[in-house]
């Protein structure tokens, strides 16, 4: 039977087109723990069904469809491997981002994007249409959510954290102030490569709350206090850099001016802040950011920004743009000054 062309504008089109059905099918995936059960070696759709609590047919129909673009290797005897992208769905990977496709394919995130449609024509956020409350506010009031959106972020910083060491010069400061730093992953990584470096970690208290372990694991926890409260009301003072890492594109402009003014009134005049956001790329390019941008329409209510924006919004409250540094990661950092 003839098989569509790669290269068919109509057949890459349809491609396209599908990918909700790859994103629910590696969510099925890693819900269910497939990598990790394949970690140590291949294993029959039959023995995985039994571990995983699947019925094996109709598992045999997600892993084949997985197999098909890469993610596994099927052998004969309807058994399976790990390719080296599926290695990523192990929750023990260093480049593990499990934890996000967790959390990609939660009801109520999903729920979110299927109302795309109303939030284009109107402007507005779509989650806050459906479900009457922002996402905040819903993570707040279902703490199994929270969890997993946690350690979402938790795994995709892994990768950025290694990139933002790699190509910018956090050892010019002796304390640095994570603000809204969740469970501690990139302040963590900071203390473990700079020995001399002190640290704060700050978010809500509920979300700080869990951070000590991974503090502790990483061996950083006697130099590093942790602090619950609003970033919309106070953040700690005392610090030599601020860092914001994936929180401007939360929110909306006056909101993100309401955020940069406190911080404001925390910082020494010396004092550096540190935006760690994607910068939207030019016309015809850069489709991470731009898909986070409608993630931004629809989910938080937020949006990505260019180096003009984030310039202007600095301006609003009290700073100055110094420069922008690119990383081997689709994230920047954005450093600004104190007027």
């Amino acid at each position: 039977m003839a098989t569509p062309r790669e290269d068919d504008p109509a057949e890459a089109l349809r491609r396209l087109t599908i990918g909700y059905q790859v994103s629910q099918a590696v969510h099925v995936a890693a819900t269910l723990g497939i990598a990790d059960l394949l970690a140590d070696r291949s294993r029959t759709v039959d023995e995985l069904a039994s571990s995983a609590g699947a019925h094996p047919d109709a598992l045999y129909r997600l892993l084949r469809a997985l197999a098909s673009i890469g993610i596994l290797r099927e052998e004969p005897g309807r058994a399976f491997s790990l390719t080296e992208v599926g290695e990523r769905l192990r929750s023990d990977s260093p480049e593990s981002i499990a934890g996000w496709a967790l959390y990609v394919g939660r009801p109520y995130y999903w729920n979110a994007w299927a109302h795309l449609l109303e939030s284009v024509q109107t402007g507005e956020n779509a989650f806050r249409s459906v479900y009457g409350k922002s996402i905040w506010e819903y993570r707040e009031d279902h703490p199994e959510e929270s969890a997993i959106f946690d350690g979402a972020m938790t795994a995709l910083t892994r990768r950025v954290n290694a990139a933002l060491l790699e190509n910018y010069e956090f050892d010019r400061f002796g304390t640095v102030v994570d603000v809204g730093g969740g469970h501690g992953a990139l302040v963590a990584a900071l203390l473990a490569e700079n020995p001399t470096m002190q640290g704060v970690l700050f978010d809500q208290p509920h979300v700080v709350a869990l951070a000590r372990d991974l503090l502790t694991t990483a061996g950083v926890a006697d130099r590093c206090q942790v602090i619950g409260g609003s970033f919309f009301e106070s953040v700690p003072e005392g610090g030599d850099a601020y860092v914001l890492k994936s929180i401007i594109h939360d929110w909306e402009d006056a909101e993100v001016a309401a955020i940069l003014r406190v911080c404001r009134r925390a910082m020494r005049a010396d004092a550096t802040l540190l935006i760690v956001e994607r910068i939207l790329a030019p016309p015809n390019e850069g489709s991470a950011g731009k898909f986070s941008d409608l993630n931004m329409l629809v989910g938080p209510g937020g949006r990505e920004r260019t180096v003009d924006e984030f310039a202007a919004l600095f301006a609003t409250a009290g700073f100055e743009l110094e420069d922008e540094t690119p990383t081997r990661s689709d994230m920047s950092v954005i450093a600004a000054a104190p007027r």
